[in-house]
C-alpha cells in the first residue's frame, strides 16, 4: 500500500509525498505508473501513458526520510536527507512560468 499526498501542482507534473506501509521494490514507481502517473524520468513503467513527457535527467524519486526498526538492535533508526540539486533544480524549472 501506497499513501500518495500532493504537495504541489507544477507546469505538466505534481510534487508528491508517497508514505509506504510495504517496502516492495519499485513499489512507488509501480503505483503511480498504473495510475496513469508516470514518474519524471521513468522509462521502465509507462504501461500505455500517453501523455506528455516532461524532461528529466534521471528517475525523479528521492528518499527524504527513512525509517525502520533496526534487525540487530530493536531500535528505531531515521535518516533523513534534502533533496538533491538536481530535483532541485528540475522543480523551480516546473514552477517558473513557461
Amino acid at each position: 500500500m501506497t499513501h500518495v499526498e500532493a504537495l504541489e501542482v507544477l507546469r505538466g507534473a505534481t510534487l508528491l509525498s508517497c508514505r509506504l506501509e510495504t517496502g516492495r521494490t519499485n513499489q512507488i514507481r509501480i503505483h503511480l505508473s498504473e495510475a496513469g502517473h508516470p514518474l519524471l524520468g521513468e522509462t521502465i513503467y509507462m504501461r500505455d501513458y500517453s501523455g506528455q513527457a516532461v524532461e528529466a535527467p534521471r528517475l525523479m524519486l528521492h528518499a527524504e526520510q527513512l525509517g525502520f526498526i533496526h534487525p540487530g538492535t530493536g531500535k528505531a533508526v531515521h535518516f533523513s536527507e534534502p533533496m538533491p540539486d538536481d530535483m532541485t533544480r528540475v522543480l523551480a524549472s516546473l514552477q517558473s512560468p513557461s
